[in-house]
């Protein structure tokens, strides 16, 4: 397909998630407008052949579709509601893609909002980390109409490996924090397991492998004990973002008319922890916390009653 024959796309958003898929666009060949509260954060985009608007009105107005990559429900509604948004810019015929992890309830409202506008709207939360959204190979949870996914099932074709449409808005938001559950429960708890082993005297890389080879494998585990051997425990997502998505992971369930013990738990934990090290700490600060409790700090070989950061370098970041 040709350039002139490929819809015209806005993105608005382009921090660690956004910029990668926005890049992944431009050199697929889509013509492609950018804005960001922060321009700085374009200047690669804009090296590799994006425009920049200052506005999100100017960039809303002539695309023919709308992308948002944005950290949560208070930024969503802000870009796509507030004064100058989105929704508030678009024409008729417009559609409007948020890969936000998003409230199921703003999803419905923003549907609804775009409907009446005579516009359409798809909510695509994606997952996967960094690494994969550099690759074009996320996984993508899309809900609205069908015959609109597959309207643009090029777009996400660029950017992502493996894209389900998972039916009704709101079953994308759904999708995408119900695996955040499982991937935070493990953060809390690959901590444990790696103590448990270090406490015995087992050279820490061969409970890294011996975890890896058996049923308590996780994405957990493949991808995010190198940060905490390094000290680091992973800067690319913050407390803050996971605190933000278990109350959007326990807000689903009460709205469905029960509590979740473990995704209940969890959330104390990574408050314990954000309140702790701060919002912008990293995510497996939940790993520190278990180990300034115990005074052992997980450093190959067997860990360090001292808390230096190791000389284990990431393969991934998130």
């Amino acid at each position: 397909m040709t350039q002139s024959a490929l819809p015209r796309l806005f993105f608005v958003g382009v921090g660690n998630m956004g910029a990668p898929m926005a890049a992944n666009l431009v050199r697929a060949g889509y013509h492609l407008t950018v804005h960001d509260v922060v321009r700085e954060k374009a200047e690669p985009l804009i090296k590799l052949g994006a425009h920049w608007v200052d506005t999100l009105a100017e960039g809303a107005k002539d695309a023919d579709v709308v992308m948002a990559s944005l950290p949560g429900p208070p930024q969503v509604r802000a870009v796509m509601l507030g004064e100058g948004g989105i929704m508030h810019a678009i024409r008729p015929g417009t559609t409007v893609i948020d890969t936000s992890t998003s409230a199921v309830d703003l999803v419905k409202e923003l549907a609804d909002i775009a409907t009446a506008r005579g516009c359409e709207f798809l909510e695509a939360p994606v997952t996967n980390a960094i690494d994969f959204a550099v690759l074009g190979r996320l996984s993508i949870f899309v809900g609205g109409d069908a015959a609109c996914f597959e309207k643009h099932k090029p777009i996400f074709d660029v950017i992502g490996e493996k894209i389900f449409h998972v039916g009704v808005h709101g079953n994308g938001a759904t999708i995408k924090l119900l695996t955040n559950l499982l991937w935070f429960v493990s953060a809390a708890t690959i901590g444990e397991g790696l103590m448990l082993g270090a406490k015995a005297g087992i050279p820490l890389h061969t409970v890294w492998e011996a975890i890896k080879s058996s049923a308590g494998n996780s994405w957990v585990a493949e991808h995010d004990v190198p940060s905490i051997f390094a000290g680091h425990y992973d800067p690319s997502f913050s407390l803050a973002l996971c605190c933000k998505d278990l109350g959007l992971i326990n807000d689903i369930a009460k709205s469905q008319g029960y509590e979740l013990t473990m995704g209940s738990f969890v959330q104390k934990v990574f408050e314990q922890a954000r309140q702790t090290y701060g919002d912008d700490a990293a995510e497996l600060h939940v790993v520190r916390l278990l180990e300034e409790r115990t005074g052992l700090f997980l450093r190959p070989p067997h860990g360090t009653t001292e808390p230096h950061r190791g000389t284990v370098d990431t393969p991934h970041d998130k």
